[in-house]
């Protein structure tokens, strides 16, 4: 079975990438789903996520304990759905290449934005002030950066029909590599 993965940066539309993905009867998990199952109080990660955004050490400290086991339960339902031979699972990994993780999957789609609108979605739908959201897009590799080394780039400036027309084609390409 290859093992699928879509990244991006913050605020480029990731979660609603994966529910057209669902409604095209592709699974997802979310890498972000999982660290909220590790820390569940929103008010705790909202006080973590400000003092590590604020100070790289912590935030690397943070990261070596929390990302080893978002990684192996990714593995584990990529490892179910082989068991189960379902073969399409795409799995959401804001942080993939900065984790090194992008060698684990056989094919990467990355979701992009123009930094202006990822700063404008954060400030509208999250609450963060525009120092938050700078400080939060500064923390991962640029939008580009995750595009020149994704197999298949998906451009969210648009419209939602516009993104669920290119997750069509996503997940078309994924299909012909399932061959």
């Amino acid at each position: 079975m290859k093992k699928f993965a879509l990244t991006g940066g913050i605020a480029c539309g990731k979660s609603l990438a994966a529910r057209f993905l669902n409604e095209l009867g592709v699974e997802t998990l979310d890498a972000d789903d999982i660290v909220h199952e590790i820390i569940p109080d929103p008010a705790e990660r909202r006080r973590i996520a400000a003092e590590v955004f604020s100070d790289p050490i912590k935030r690397r400290e943070l990261e070596s304990r929390i990302h080893p086991l978002v990684r192996r339960r990714i593995h584990d339902w990529l490892d179910e759905a082989r068991s189960k031979e379902e073969p399409l699972r795409v799995a959401v990994i804001p942080l993939l290449y900065e984790t090194g993780w992008e060698t684990d999957f056989d094919f990467v789609g990355c979701i992009v934005s123009s930094r202006e609108l990822q700063i404008a979605r954060m400030m509208e739908y999250r609450g963060y002030s525009e120092e938050e959201a700078v400080a939060r897009i500064e923390a991962q590799l640029s939008t580009e950066e995750k595009a020149a080394r994704a197999d298949f780039v998906i451009v969210n400036d648009s419209t939602e029909d516009n993104l669920r027309n290119q997750i069509a084609l996503f997940v078309n390409e994924l299909r012909l590599r399932t061959l």
